[in-house]
């Protein structure tokens, strides 16, 4: 079974910057989605951004639209979620996801693997 592990979550003061990391194994030619996930406490877990695997295609909800960026390093079985001027609305548990699918899934799910999370807070 395929294990996920986040990391880079913590305090942060608004207007500033983060970057995520999940890290994984894949040895495939296929292509997979890996995609990036947020809950905030009393709020359903909602779709942040994805990129595929081998190519590198990206999606984005309209919130990180503009302010993140999703990439990955084939290299180090990683993908990374770089999040600019985060705003207090930004702060949830973050989550690393998987699918086999190369249709684009921003319902949780959708996904069949998925990593702890790591807590981003971001205070005024």
């Amino acid at each position: 079974q395929l294990a996920l592990v986040e990391t880079g979550g913590g305090l942060v003061q608004a207007g500033g910057s983060l970057r995520l990391a999940c890290a994984f194994s894949l040895r495939t030619t296929s292509d997979y989605g890996t995609a990036w996930f947020r809950q905030a406490p009393g709020k359903e877990r909602e779709f942040v951004a994805r990129i595929t695997w081998r190519d590198g295609l990206r999606n984005y909800a309209k919130s990180a639209e503009g302010r993140f960026t999703v990439s990955r390093d084939i290299a180090k079985n990683a993908v990374f979620l770089e999040m600019n001027s985060l705003e207090p609305e930004d702060t949830a548990v973050y989550y690393c996801a998987v699918d086999d699918s190369l249709e684009l899934h921003t319902i949780p799910t959708a996904y069949h693997y998925w990593g702890p999370g790591t807590q981003v807070t971001v205070f005024s």
